[in-house]
């Protein structure tokens, strides 16, 4: 047995933890770019604390998931203002951002030198500035990766920054932050963290220490996924901004089944819903995380019925049906359990099908191709043919 496994240089998890960022900041140094998604209102409260310690923030904010472009204004940002880290706080598209302009602004060259699939995927030759991840979503996990995820509008695809460098030297997940999530994004998120930890677990690079952080993860949203988004319906109609102790119990959970899968995909890789993701969401303006909720039912069916005609033996249907226990609570659950239960909180949490992005069946052919030179179609339990690929996305529509 051979593995590698890294993360996060330093992770801090629990309520209130975000008031001990500043603290650390002041060891990086004196000025950085904060980096929000598209309401700076949010991130008010963390920029007056920067500035509390003494420190000079400046705000950048990325409005929805990040592009070339994006990135490109965020280092020249940086460079101007000599800023000497990053802060990220917000979903995983700032994250993502904020992550990719940390490396960036260091480093020679053009951004597509180091993009995967549309440049040549040179790695840094310089160490990127220190980075802080402040998720306020608790989905992507990206607080706990070694990519960035970017779309380039001119090729229409999402391709990736890659390197262990990558990996942010602050994580710091405040479960707080969420409190007030919609339930919209709350199932979005939710269900690309239960896809992120499905995926690694299943996939062909899973390792003891990733195995571990995965049946934790899945556990958790087993056991708080529902209860996190009627807390977000509550909210949303009727404005009370308190929470019960079981309440925040569950957006604390979810929290941490996020970061598991931050983990555990940046050591075991993922599957068929990620390699298919990325071409939808570089073609249509899908939400990455809405996108694989609606892959995910149909990507574990597609792959179930492919293991049981063509690796009946393969260790991986056991797999299948650890995951069914897990989810399901029941000691007795089977492959086809676990299935049922995926395939009804889909329909609780009112997740639509691509065809709400703009998703048609004259895109198949194209999104198939694309999928299949994904670096996550790598870590599927088996090769998927294009017939099998094809027919995931058709259930998907």
């Amino acid at each position: 047995m051979t593995f590698e496994f890294t993360t996060a240089g330093r992770i801090l998890f629990g309520p209130g933890v975000v008031r001990q960022v500043p603290e650390t900041l002041r060891t990086w140094g004196q000025r950085f770019l904060v980096v929000s998604g598209r309401s700076a209102e949010r991130v008010r409260p963390l920029v007056l604390a920067i500035e509390e310690a003494g420190l000079a923030p400046r705000l950048f904010n990325v409005p929805g998931e990040p592009t070339v472009d994006d990135v490109e204004l965020g280092r020249r940002l940086g460079r101007e203002q000599m800023v000497e880290g990053v802060v990220a706080i917000g979903g995983g598209s700032a994250i993502d951002a904020g992550k990719a302009i940390a490396a960036l602004i260091p480093n020679p060259g053009e951004l597509c030198d180091y993009l995967e699939v549309i440049g040549q995927g040179r790695a840094f030759t310089k160490p990127p500035l220190p980075f802080a991840a402040i998720p306020t979503t608790a989905g992507t996990g990206a607080e706990a990766t070694r990519n960035a995820v970017l779309s380039s509008t001119r090729h229409r695809l999402k391709v990736s920054l890659r390197g262990p460098s990558l990996l942010p030297r602050l994580a710091a997940i405040d479960p707080e932050l969420s409190y007030g999530l919609p339930p919209g994004p709350t199932a979005a998120t939710g269900l690309d963290a239960l896809t992120q930890l499905i995926e690694a677990f299943l996939s062909c690079r899973a390792n003891p220490m990733t195995d571990a952080v995965c049946r934790e993860g899945m556990s958790r949203v087993a056991r708080s996924l529902r209860r996190a988004y009627t807390t977000g319906m509550r909210l949303t109609s009727c404005g009370d901004t308190s929470l019960t102790d079981q309440e925040k119990g569950a957006r604390g959970d979810m929290a941490l089944a996020a970061l598991c899968s931050g983990v555990a995909l940046a050591n075991a890789g993922l599957g068929a819903a990620h390699g298919l993701a990325g071409p939808i969401g570089g073609r249509l303006a899908a939400p990455h995380g809405a996108v694989c909720a609606a892959l995910l039912p149909h990507v574990l069916e597609v792959n179930l019925h492919a293991l049981g005609i063509r690796a009946p033996g393969s260790p991986f249907l056991d797999r299948f049906d650890e995951v069914a226990r897990l989810l399901t609570g029941a000691a007795s659950a089977r492959a086809e359990d676990g299935l049922e239960w995926v395939r009804s909180t889909c329909r609780e949490l009112r997740i639509p099908g691509l065809a709400t992005y703009g998703v048609t069946s004259e895109h198949v052919g194209e999104i198939v191709a694309d999928a299949a030179r994904s670096s996550s179609m790598r870590g599927n339990p088996l090769p998927l043919t294009p017939d099998e690929t094809a027919g995931i996305l058709t259930r998907a529509l």
